[in-house]
């Protein structure tokens, strides 16, 4: 699955590219929300995992401009420290399919990817 990642914390962003190509994913990098969205436009991913807090657009400006324009064609998931149920909440309004806390176990994330692509393989 061709996937970016969305993260301006440096290890947190090397650690999921690991984990992801370790995966067999093909893994594409943004450190800010405007990077993510000018990769999206270029060569649109399959799925999007983001932060919500990043300089430039922020996760959930990145949910709302993928989704309007792309709809169900992209998958977004977002990786936050923020657990607040408001948070998670809009996030899913803005159309979100997936929302896991931080810390996370890279396994649950794995297993939660991995079911993404075999759904969108079918």
């Amino acid at each position: 699955m061709k996937i970016l990642i969305a993260e301006d914390d440096e290890l947190m962003l090397r650690t999921l590219e690991f984990r992801l190509k370790r995966d067999g994913h093909k893994i594409t990098l943004a450190r800010d929300g405007k990077a993510a969205l000018e990769a999206v436009e270029k060569d649109p991913p399959e799925m999007i995992i983001t932060d919500i807090m990043m300089p430039y657009s922020t996760g959930m400006e990145i949910v709302g401009s993928v989704k309007q324009k792309y709809g169900d064609k992209i998958k977004v998931m977002i990786l936050s420290g923020m657990g607040q149920e408001n948070v998670i909440l809009e996030a899913f309004r803005l159309g979100a399919d997936d929302y896991i806390t931080k810390p996370f176990s890279p396994n649950e994330l794995s297993v939660r990817i991995n079911r993404y692509a075999l759904a969108m393989s079918k």
